[in-house]
């Protein structure tokens, strides 16, 4: 089983901490979908963020950094050594969308 991990403001919570935070993140986010900023307000936190690292998700809270979207979670360099990259970047993700449908133009006759 992978650890469930927090860390705030640079520093990790306890693992028995951790756990506790996750429970009420997942209770929170079934509640209010895509609400991260519900969630670190509740929490008495500016924001918080999810990250991937190699050993897996990592709950990122700060008491003074900006609440961003909701996105796919980023590469986390909160993990340590091995960390990977993110396959899943928001800007990446814009590209290709409804706009690039409209590529042949169809010319009805008029009748």
């Amino acid at each position: 089983m992978s650890t469930l991990r927090v860390v705030i403001d640079g520093t990790a919570l306890a693992e028995e901490d951790a756990r506790a935070f996750w429970d009420r993140f997942s209770h929170y986010m079934e509640e209010h979908p895509r609400d991260l900023g519900g969630f670190a307000k509740q929490e008495g936190l500016a924001s918080v963020h999810p990250e991937m690292g190699a050993g897996g998700a990592v709950l990122v809270g700060s008491r003074t950094a900006p609440q961003k979207a909701y996105a796919n979670a980023p590469s986390s360099p909160h993990v340590g050594p091995g960390r990977h990259a993110s396959s899943g970047s928001p800007d990446h993700q814009k590209g290709g969308g409804a706009g690039s449908r409209g590529g042949k133009s169809s010319k009805k006759s008029r009748g």
